[in-house]
């Protein structure tokens, strides 16, 4: 009988303790030790955020949703809008827009539309561990989207940059099922940058904003210096690592399935999941945003924590009443702003150093190359070393005039045809005879 009891209260025990930490565990953790956010990386974020909300208005000049800060857009700049009809099923709507204040050329996609059947089509194509790519694996319906994306407005996207000139970026924002989407075409754009006249990858920039789980670890650190992920305190779609279909599918009770998730997870050990070369992560740097604290009520003024992390990639779930609330992109947009507002107020009171940023560009750097370094001691499965995703800086006017050239003689060559991104894409691929994808071994994926 005694031993008995003994198993009862160790069995009560290990229950409530996990009770505790779970129930206990709030979105702040995974950030607190990450360093704060500045002014000029972050900057991006809330104009990114206000170009995926346009895809979603009728009128720009009067938004439905007003601007979090003076940031408004000009509709006369808007290059393409494309909606489910010009879409076809493919992808989710979006819109092209140049920012001349900024010197941004930004292509915006919309997150998930829950009454859409093509969305969840999307999502559906998955067949985790089949889709093999660039050395890692990444989510075969966003792939499949990124792809026909860049197929039709590639050749858009070049001649804007070409006409715009070498001082533009070009910013590629998606939210939610629209950021995977996103963060795979900047993928394949910095491995092909020639097909958009030479554009340097220090011009690329990716901003996913409540990033979906669509890359594998090894890639998600490898493009950490182009993509950058947003998240919002509890945001659950960041931190299920479950496949998009099952987590979306369960829309309707999804509370309960992300207690269930929550459960699992518990008894999966870190190690475990790092080995795992087919789970997937949300890809890049992160930006968290904090404005809730433990056994304290309401939102306080947000921070902003980046970091490249390896270990603890938003891996568990919050059980929170915000976890669904936090994912939404106007939340997003108004945190983001507010975010912004405060770094730089809280810049002003200090004064800053000399060649401030060329020190932070440098940190950037570095901190990229121990995330490498990093991914390769834990021999996270296919992790590239630091020399393998090492970026050029080639932004003089001569190589821009040098692709100015290149693009014109190959439009007076009739050989050159439009650049079909399909084959592109499939030049990192290779079909074996069972059918399953794998990479080819002469591919040349590293960044020229």
């Amino acid at each position: 009988m005694s031993v008995a009891c003994g198993v009862e209260c160790v069995v009560c025990f290990g229950c409530s303790r996990w009770a505790w930490k779970r129930l206990t565990y709030i979105g702040s953790y995974d950030s607190e030790s990450w360093p704060l956010g500045e002014a000029d990386d972050f900057e991006p974020v809330p104009r990114a955020c206000r170009a995926i909300l346009a895809i979603y208005e009728d009128d720009l000049s009067q938004p439905r949703f007003p601007p979090a800060g003076g940031y408004r857009m000009d509709p006369s700049a808007v290059f393409k809008r494309a909606t489910y009809s010009d879409t076809q099923g493919q992808c989710p709507p979006y819109l092209i827009y140049t920012d001349v204040e900024h010197k941004e050329i930004i292509l915006a996609i919309r997150g998930l539309n829950l009454s859409k059947e093509s969305d969840y089509k999307v999502l559906l194509d998955n067949r985790l561990g089949m889709q093999m790519f660039d050395g890692g694996f990444v989510h075969c319906g966003l792939l499949k989207a990124a792809t026909w994306l860049l197929n039709q407005e590639a050749d858009a996207l070049r001649r804007l940059w070409l006409d715009r000139g070498p001082e533009y970026r070009l910013v590629i924002a998606g939210h939610s099922l629209g950021s995977g989407i996103a963060a795979l075409m900047s993928i394949i754009v910095v491995n092909h940058r020639d097909r958009l006249g030479g554009i340097p990858r220090s011009h690329v920039r990716c901003y996913a904003i409540a990033p979906a789980r669509c890359t594998s670890l090894n890639l998600a650190v490898k493009y950490a210096d182009v993509i950058h992920s947003v998240v919002l305190q509890d945001d659950f779609l960041p931190r299920t690592a479950t496949p998009l279909e099952y987590i979306f599918g369960s829309i309707f009770c999804l509370p309960c399935f992300l207690f269930l998730v929550c459960l699992r997870d518990t008894f999966i050990p870190e190690r475990r999941k790092l080995k795992d070369p087919r789970r997937l992560y949300a890809p890049g740097r992160m930006y968290h945003i904090v404005e809730r604290k433990f056994c304290r009520c309401g939102r306080f003024p947000p921070e902003v924590r980046t970091a490249i992390p390896v270990e603890g990639r938003f891996e568990h779930i919050v059980l929170s009443c915000n976890t669904t609330s936090d994912h939404g992109i106007i939340w997003i947009e108004r945190e983001a702003q507010k975010a912004l507002d405060r770094i730089r107020e809280n810049a002003k009171a200090t004064t800053p150093p000399p060649l401030q940023k060329m020190e932070r560009k440098q940190t950037f750097e570095k901190e990229h190359k121990d995330a490498l370094e990093r991914a390769v001691t834990l021999n996270v499965p296919h992790a590239v070393q630091p020399t393998e995703a090492s970026t050029e800086e080639d932004t003089s006017e001569g190589a821009f005039a040098e692709s100015q050239k290149e693009e014109t003689s190959r439009s007076n060559s009739k050989s050159s045809g439009r650049p079909n991104w399909n084959e592109l894409v499939e030049k990192l691929f290779d079909r074996s005879e069972s059918g399953n994808l794998v990479l080819k071994e002469d591919a040349n994926v590293a960044v020229q």
